[in-house]
């Protein structure tokens, strides 16, 4: 491994120190980032007043840069130098394509790494990989990493690549412990199998690893119910790679602070929040930044971040981070927001609920909520709907159109896609 976990806590906050000083060296090299760091002392970056002269760095500032110059202005080496490139996350705007060197890729792959040996996972576990396998790089990371500890794995991709149900047979035939992909298509495969009449509790799969998603906790309660699994949340960003992972007995993931440099400040100053409050996240890699040297990027995350006594626990060294929410999307009815996260949240905690998708749609001239759902085997049809048409109207003021769908109809109407279209708006 490029870096060991850090023996104590001064240990990591040596390596901070260090690697700090390097970063601002590198962002000096770019003619983009030159001038924000020009007025900075690189001998007193621990003075959080220093540091703070530093600019934090937005999308809308990255994402206004032409291709071009990005790479001669942004990078501090040319795409030829790259041995592969990753695409920028998130699902709107123009997407840029950051290139990665040979330095670089070894500190990005130990963060992937680090997931399996936070839960446990290694030699003679088999991981059924699900993640997308295209120009995003988590699917072939998690691939990689996984091999890296001596796991088989399955290259399945998601159901883009592999139709569900061949991935449900692949799961029941190669026997794989852990299943790795994003939450909503974990809850796919879930829907899928209950459709089929596969009981997928039954499956060789003990642990669900999630990452690229928000994981709320009825979301995480239901696939624990249906996968018989212990779920374990991830977080990462492809402006620097995967950066913590939930551990056993800790409330909140383990963010691997030697790899990065994780500060949460408040949306609207910009200054330093108290620990444990939530914040806006800021974030400096402290080693993979020989191509793209991101410096002090805000990544539109909302978070929390504590630093509990380290223990016996190796893990322990690390700081606690918690994700908050992203911003989230919403349906305005009639003038009451109705936040999709919310909204999935409360409807997986329905009893009778299967599986669900959100519209909103015009009827004669007016704004109507439909709720398509699809009912548990046994579950009454008819007093399944009343229930969540009541629930929906006590708890969000809004009244739905509760449809029952066939099982299985919502499966296959997701299926062509890598996140499940929970929420749509086809208003007029």
């Amino acid at each position: 491994m490029p870096v060991r976990l850090p023996a104590s806590r001064d240990a990591l906050l040596a390596i901070q120190r260090t690697r700090k000083r390097v970063a601002v060296e590198h962002a000096r090299r770019s003619s983009f980032l030159a001038p924000r760091v020009a007025g900075v002392d690189i001998d007193r970056l621990d003075d959080p007043d220093e540091w703070g002269k530093i600019p934090p760095l937005t999308k809308d500032e990255l994402r206004a840069l032409g291709t071009d110059e990005f790479y001669s202005g942004f990078c501090i080496q040319p795409p030829s130098a790259a041995v592969e490139f990753w695409r920028s996350g998130g699902a709107t705007g123009r997407p840029l394509f950051y290139p990665r060197s040979a330095e670089d890729l070894p500190y990005c792959l130990l963060g992937f790494r680090r997931i399996w040996e936070c839960i446990g996972v290694g030699a003679g576990d088999v991981v059924h990989d699900s993640f997308p396998l295209g120009i995003h790089p988590i699917g072939q990371m998690v691939a990689r990493s996984a091999q890296e500890i001596g796991a088989g794995v399955v290259w399945a991709g998601a159901g883009t690549t592999t139709p569900s149900a061949l991935q449900l047979e692949l799961i029941a035939t190669l026997r794989p412990t852990v299943w790795a992909g994003m939450s909503s298509y974990a809850l796919h495969l879930a829907n899928v199998a209950e459709a089929q009449g596969v009981d997928l509790a039954a499956s060789s799969v003990r642990t669900v690893v999630c990452s690229a998603e928000q994981l709320t906790a009825a979301k995480r309660a239901k696939l624990e119910r249906a996968w018989g699994a212990r779920v374990y949340d991830t977080f990462g960003m492809t402006e620097g790679s995967m950066m913590a992972a939930e551990r056993d007995g800790v409330d909140g993931m383990r963010l691997w602070a030697d790899l990065f440099l994780v500060e949460v400040v408040d949306e609207v100053t910009g200054k330093p929040v108290a620990e444990g409050q939530p914040g806006a996240l800021v974030m400096t890699p402290l080693w993979s930044h020989t191509a793209t040297p991101f410096l002090r990027w805000l990544s539109g995350d909302i978070v929390t971040l504590r630093w509990p006594e380290p223990d016996a626990d190796p893990f322990s060294v690390f700081p606690v981070l918690k994700h908050a929410h992203r911003t989230s999307g919403f349906f305005k009815i009639r003038g009451v927001n109705v936040n999709h996260t919310e909204l999935e949240d409360f409807m997986f905690r329905q009893p009778g609920v299967l599986d669900f998708r959100a519209e909103l749609v015009t009827h004669h001239d007016r704004e109507v909520l439909r709720l398509l759902i699809e009912v548990v085997r046994g579950a009454d049809p008819a007093a399944t709907p009343a229930a969540v048409t009541t629930a929906t109207k006590n708890v969000f003021e809004v009244t739905p159109e509760v449809e029952v769908l066939a099982l299985g109809t919502l499966a296959r109407e997701f299926e062509a896609s890598v996140k499940a279209p929970r929420f749509v708006d086809r208003r007029q």
